[in-house]
């Protein structure tokens, strides 16, 4: 492991916007929840939100591939909860939905905590987040198409959240804190992982990396592996 990767790593980290997410509602196909995970490492985002699908396949362990490597994500059995979730967090909930009230996404205020709801791709919002969201907002269209697929919506919502949060400073003077367990424990899984599936195999904790992000060698025996 290389000492720029390393420190690539960790200003990826340094960067990440913590009041800020994405929840789907009923969105089954691989190749959206793929490219919606590539788009939230994009932009900072750490962890996705989504609703398992009530048909379709159940795709959200591996959908990801290596973008899922990255950005973590919960699932949930119903956009009630997931909704409930970040609401306790304190997000404002933005549907991607077209309705009367609706805005368009460019006015929608992203410097404040949110989370953006997108709705599954055929059947679109359903009726309970569409209800429930606190704004609901559009992207507008000319052609003939009724809107754009459900991944390209959210990518082109997010790059204006993005944007809005650059100009406001919220990416600018960010500290991490090394020695804080959750930043340690991220490191470790995002340069090792193929040791991590040993220690947790074997109930070990994470060995310390040095200041090159390799391992620090484990004075306990049950670490003296060929791959350790």
């Amino acid at each position: 492991m290389s000492r720029n990767r390393y420190e690539k790593f960790k200003q990826v980290l340094r960067l990440r916007q913590h009041d800020m997410t994405l929840l789907t509602d009923q969105v089954h196909k691989a190749h959206n929840i793929s490219a919606m995970l590539r788009t939230a490492d994009a932009v900072g985002i750490p962890e996705i939100h989504m609703v398992q699908p009530s048909y379709g396949h159940r795709i959200y362990n591996n959908a990801a591939g290596g973008s899922g490597k990255f950005t973590g994500n919960s699932v949930y059995p119903d956009i009630r909860s997931g909704m409930a979730e970040l609401k306790s967090r304190g997000m404002h909930l933005y549907a991607a939905h077209w309705s009367d009230r609706a805005i368009d996404f460019r006015d929608a205020d992203y410097t404040k905590p949110f989370a953006l709801i997108m709705g599954a791709e055929k059947d679109g919002l359903s009726d309970y987040a569409a209800e429930h969201s606190d704004d609901h907002v559009t992207i507008p269209i000319i052609g003939m198409v009724e809107s754009y697929n459900v991944s390209v919506a959210a990518a082109i919502i997010l790059q204006e959240a993005m944007h809005q949060r650059q100009n406001a400073g919220l990416y600018d003077n960010k500290i991490l804190d090394e020695e804080d367990p959750a930043i340690k424990d991220i490191l470790f899984r995002w340069m090792h992982p193929k040791l991590v599936k040993y220690c947790e195999k074997h109930e070990l904790p994470f060995p310390e990396l040095d200041e090159d992000g390799d391992i620090i060698p484990p004075a306990d025996p049950k670490y003296r592996q060929p791959n350790l």
